[in-house]
C-alpha cells in the first residue's frame, strides 16, 4: 500500500475522524449479507480497520464474535485505542506481514482501491478466512467521465488509485482465485445525512432509472458501492 498519506497525517486532515460516522451504516449493511448467507463466525477480521467504527459496530450485535482489526495508519489506530471496547482488539500492524490468518471471515471495506498492487493483495489475503467481504467503490461512470475533474478529486482526498465498475471489481476477484457468493448494491449517496446540493439531485435520475435498472443507474450516476461476498 502507497502508506505515506496514511501514516504522516495526509489523510485524517483530508478525513477528519476516518469516516467513523459511516461505520454503523457500512456494519449494517455488511451484517445484512452474512445473514442473508448464514454465515454466523467466531471470527471475524478486518485488514485496513480505520478507527475500528465498523467492528464495534458489528460486536455490539455478535458480543460472542471475537473481532481483530489491523490499520498501519498510527492516527487511525489512535482514534480507535481511544474507544477500546472488550471483544474487539486492534492493532497496528499490516495484517498481510503479519501472516494474520485462520478467520472466519476477513473484511477488506474500501481498501483495495487504495492499493498500487491490488493483485498482489488480494491474492494474498485469499487464504486468510473462508470468507471473505470487501466493498468496493463504483467510481467508474458515465457522469464521472464527463465531468473528468472528479477522478483527480477522488484521488486527492479519498486516496483511490485505481476506478471500478460492478463488473471489473467482480472479475479482478475472480481473476485473483476467488469465489463470488454473493453480492448486492449499497447506496452511500441514499444513506450519507448532510450529503451536498448536487449529490441530492443526482439522486433524483439515480431512483428514476434505478427502477427500471439499478444496473444502468449505477453505471449512468453512479453513486454505489458493491458489497461482494467470496470465498
Amino acid at each position: 500500500m502507497d502508506a505515506a498519506r496514511y501514516t504522516d497525517g495526509t489523510y485524517l486532515a483530508a478525513n477528519p475522524g476516518w469516516h467513523q460516522d459511516d461505520s454503523p451504516m457500512k456494519a449494517r449493511w455488511i451484517e445484512a449479507i452474512l445473514r442473508r448467507n448464514r454465515i454466523d463466525p467466531a471470527t471475524v477480521a478486518e485488514i485496513g480497520c480505520g478507527a475500528g467504527g465498523i467492528l464495534r459496530a458489528m460486536h455490539e450485535q455478535r458480543p460472542d464474535t471475537r473481532f481483530v482489526g489491523y490499520e498501519i495508519s498510527p492516527q487511525a489506530f489512535a482514534l480507535a485505542s481511544a474507544d477500546a471496547r472488550p471483544g474487539v482488539e486492534i492493532h497496528l500492524q499490516d495484517m498481510l506481514a503479519a501472516d494474520a490468518g485462520g478467520f472466519d471471515v476477513v473484511m477488506a471495506i474500501d481498501v483495495f482501491e487504495h492499493v498500487p498492487d491490488y493483485l498482489g493483495f488480494l491474492t494474498a489475503l485469499r487464504p486468510r478466512a473462508t470468507y471473505k467481504i470487501f466493498h468496493v467503490p463504483l467510481d467508474m461512470s458515465v457522469q464521472m467521465l464527463l465531468r473528468a475533474g472528479l477522478f483527480t478529486h477522488v484521488r486527492e482526498t479519498l486516496g483511490h488509485l485505481h476506478y471500478f465498475s460492478k463488473e471489473t471489481a467482480l472479475d479482478t476477484l475472480r481473476e485473483c482465485g476467488y469465489e463470488i457468493v454473493d453480492w448486492n448494491y449499497t447506496y452511500w449517496s441514499r444513506e450519507i445525512p448532510n450529503l451536498p446540493l448536487r449529490t441530492r439531485l443526482a439522486n433524483v435520475p439515480r431512483a428514476t432509472v434505478g427502477m427500471i435498472s439499478a444496473d444502468l443507474a449505477v453505471r449512468l450516476f453512479g453513486g454505489a458501492s458493491a458489497l461482494i461476498l467470496a470465498r
